[in-house]
């Protein structure tokens, strides 16, 4: 099916229309006689591996986020099944997808500052560690002096 145009998401994420492919297949779960007549769930492939709209590094986190939603070859298959429409199906698949590759896009968080406990924090960890090893050692069996 025809896509309108490119979904933009991030200056180094864009879904170009020729890397999406949909296909309409029938919806699985209750519906009654409609379910086995009327194919309205959407099967939404992305090639997320030749995409040319990714940088290597949104690509490669897509594919790590995607989890078993995505192929061997790099391609994410989201299925929409959700609804009893076409139409809110495909957009439920399209949301779905932008949100994989939005979060994809997120810069990653400032490396961690190392910090070290203060000097009393250690004197009065060392000093309850003394008290509970005074403790454990009274109640050792009294020998004869």
């Amino acid at each position: 099916m025809p896509i309108d145009d490119s979904i933009i998401i991030a200056d180094e994420a864009v879904i170009h229309p020729g890397d999406l492919h949909e296909d309409f297949i029938r919806s699985s779960g209750p519906g009654g006689q409609n379910v086995n007549k009327v194919a309205t769930a959407v099967q939404l492939r992305f090639d997320a591996a030749n995409a040319a709209g990714l940088s290597e590094r949104v690509r490669a986190r897509t594919i790590k986020l995607a989890g078993q939603r995505a192929t061997k070859d790099g391609v994410i298959v989201i299925e929409a099944g959700r609804f009893r429409t076409q139409e809110q199906n495909r957009a439920d698949a399209r949301a779905r997808l932008t949100a994989l590759v939005a979060k994809a896009a997120e810069p990653p968080p400032p490396p961690r500052k190392k910090t070290r406990p203060s000097k009393g924090a250690v004197e009065r960890r060392l000093k309850t560690k003394a008290g509970r090893g005074t403790i454990k050692k009274l109640r050792g069996k009294i020998g004869d002096d």
